[in-house]
């Protein structure tokens, strides 16, 4: 297999020209999903994977398969894959580094002539990021059976605009059946870190053997508004209350060692001098095991309870909005890029993933990996995202190593 060689250059020139089609000002990229810019970017992914041998398969939901025939037509598909829409303010590697590390394994394949026992699939997936249409990981959520169709293809973003109808006006509709995607035989998705961790250690490659359980929130501080005027004592005042209720959340999520977010935050009436009646937040929390997360959703109500019967006249409701498993893995997968990284000589460490991606999804129905690599200072949805040139290569070797070890290369 010497002639078998992904090329790191070649990745990285690759996005560099990615990253030129939804290009911003200060360096990042704003290629939010179904967007023409979405399908520009869809355009020449299908045109440059075409050329290394691959065939377009596009599903009701816009997931892009692109499929090296193996070998062995019976054999299940291994599938390399993650996303090419960006957040608004987004970088130029997150995502769309999984995607262009599969068309260079894809690329070296094809010039190298390699033939495989299993086919060998790229999959782009549709909306991952969720910034236009939400919730995220909508394209692989719906071909794993967590969301139905017809609920993604509705959704709409901020201006009513639906899925389903940018979906058409972008061109990028097709009819196969996502569900088809359950049938896959293996999935890996390489990913940049999004967080500190690898580059503080010192290390190129994280090797993903988890995913944290997450439980979301959304809730509600129901007081009576009253004007900016009047006398403190006796204020039913959401605002404080909602106040005493996240420091409490920061205090409880420590002790457990969980992480937990208050990420959007309304408030009503929303003026200047009346004392808030209603305040609404969301609440995301994350932890390695499910008892635990549950114990904190538990002390997260029960301080809620504490708080409404400290102040009079304060209710606070503490809602169940989503609740994800803690997701492991496959240990036969995870065992490859090990034997790759070891084999390599790459300075790595297994881990987990405290944040969804696509193979969160997958892995409940498919063998599933990830392979991170570190980024600059732990940014990202981020336009200063930043990774170097090594550790794409690093994650692009690995990667390509196990791969070809899961599909099998045809004899004789």
């Amino acid at each position: 297999m010497s002639n078998f060689r992904p090329s790191g250059a070649r990745l990285w020139d690759s996005l560099m020209e990615f990253a030129a089609i939804g290009a911003t000002a200060k360096g990042g990229c704003n290629r939010q999903t179904l967007t023409d810019l979405d399908g520009q970017a869809r355009a020449l992914l299908q045109r440059q994977a075409e050329a290394a041998g691959a065939t377009l398969t596009l599903d009701r939901l816009g997931n892009m398969v692109l499929t090296r025939p193996g070998r062995d037509p019976s054999r299940k598909p291994v599938a390399i894959g993650s996303h090419l829409d960006t957040q608004p303010t987004g970088g130029k590697f997150d995502g769309v580094l999984g995607v262009l590390a599969g068309l260079e394994v894809l690329r070296a394949l094809h010039e190298a002539g390699v033939e495989t026992e299993a086919p060998v699939t790229l999959v782009n997936w549709t909306n991952e990021e969720g910034a236009r249409f939400s919730p995220p990981m909508m394209g692989s959520g719906a071909a794993m059976g967590i969301f139905t169709e017809a609920e993604v293809l509705a959704k709409q973003d901020s201006a009513g605009a639906t899925f389903g109808g940018e979906l058409a006006r972008i061109g990028w509709a097709g009819s196969a059946d996502p569900a088809a995607l359950q049938g896959l035989g293996a999935y890996f998705e390489l990913h940049i870190e999004q967080g500190p961790v690898l580059e503080r250690l010192g290390l190129d490659l994280g090797i993903v053997t988890h995913a944290l359980a997450q439980h979301w929130f959304e809730v509600t501080v129901t007081g009576e508004e009253a004007h900016g005027g009047s006398a403190m004592a006796g204020r039913r005042d959401a605002m404080m209350s909602a106040a005493e209720m996240m420091t409490a959340i920061e205090r409880l999520a420590l002790e457990a060692g969980a992480r937990a977010t208050v990420g959007r935050v309304t408030v009503h009436p929303d003026s200047r001098n009346v004392v808030p009646g209603r305040v609404w937040f969301s609440l995301d929390t994350r932890h390695d095991h499910e008892d635990d997360l549950a114990k904190l959703a538990a002390a997260l109500r029960a301080e809620a309870a504490a708080i409404g019967a400290r102040r009079a006249g304060i209710a606070i409701e503490v809602a169940d909005f989503w609740i994800s498993p803690a997701t492991p893995f496959d240990a036969g997968l995870v065992g490859r890029l090990r034997d790759s990284a070891v084999a390599r000589g790459i300075p790595h460490q297994e881990m987990p993933t405290a944040i969804g991606h696509d193979a969160v999804y997958c892995a409940r129905r498919v063998p599933s990996v990830m392979i991170f690599v570190p980024c600059h200072g732990g940014i990202s949805h981020n336009e200063a995202e930043s990774i170097t040139p090594e550790w794409a290569e690093a994650g692009l070797l690995v990667l390509a190593d196990a791969v070809l070890a899961t599909a099998g290369v045809a004899k004789g």
